[in-house]
């Protein structure tokens, strides 16, 4: 696997990252969950870093679904509330990178405090023109399309679109993602082989890519591997292709 000849084939435009199998991480080194959280994001920064430097354009990364509220309140809290920690104590360095912030999901259960800091980071990065790092936080795709059908439903109430007029685009210019490019490839880490209620209607003609190493160990050589993997697939779009 040579560094220089995967990126000159050409990287994805946009791809999608699972973080799976921080809590396991920490596990099998006898540490609490939260230990394998804090690595996790460390691998977050390096990933992202690399990611920028080998062309990738937009990078969007499952940081909290809305199904994870369920999970102990100790670990709810944590991931709560060191990313705020986290963020302050390495801001002047993201501001003064080329990385983009933006985010996607719900914000109504997230605390103002966190609101706050996040939307700082968004609006001290909207001119950077380097990679933009998507953060799905309190993001699940059903929650997504039931937003997007509410709002599409209201509009039809007020007389401001007909039934008839609502298509594809219709539905994709109401998703969180809709000043995203289409998704090129997907790369779950820790070895489960499912989506998880994750960009499901973006995820129709992407790439998928699936590897048992866990996320903290997730690295630039693990990378290259999923990418190599997306440039051998024929991607037909639902057409054909010839064959080379």
């Amino acid at each position: 696997m040579n560094e220089m000849e995967i990126i000159k084939k050409g990287v994805p435009n946009h791809i999608a990252i699972i973080l799976d199998g921080n809590g396991r991480w920490a596990k099998k080194r006898l540490m609490p969950r939260t230990y394998g959280h804090l690595h996790g994001a460390n691998n977050l920064i390096n990933i992202t870093k690399y990611a920028n430097k080998i062309g990738i354009k937009y990078m969007t990364v499952f940081c909290f679904s809305t199904e994870n509220w369920s999970r102990p309140e100790k670990e709810v809290n944590y991931l709560m509330k060191k990313p705020l920690a986290y963020y302050r104590k390495y801001k002047d360095n993201l501001f003064n990178s080329n990385v983009k912030i933006s985010t996607i999901g719900r914000r109504d259960r997230l605390a103002p405090e966190f609101l706050k800091d996040l939307d700082e980071a968004v609006e001290k990065t909207k001119d950077h023109t380097g990679i933009n790092l998507v953060l799905a936080i309190d993001y699940g795709s059903l929650d997504e399309v039931k937003n997007a059908t509410k709002e599409i439903a209201t509009l039809v109430k007020n007389g401001e679109m007909g039934i008839e007029e609502i298509d594809e685009k219709t539905i994709f210019n109401h998703l969180y993602t809709k000043d995203l490019p289409q998704l090129d490839l997907l790369i779950r880490t820790s070895g489960e082989i499912r989506i998880s209620n994750f960009l499901l209607l973006q995820l129709g003609y992407s790439e998928l890519y699936f590897t048992d190493c866990l996320w903290p160990d997730f690295n630039e050589k693990e990378l290259l591997k999923a990418i190599e993997s997306y440039q051998k697939r024929n991607r037909r779009f639902g057409g054909l292709k010839e064959e080379k």
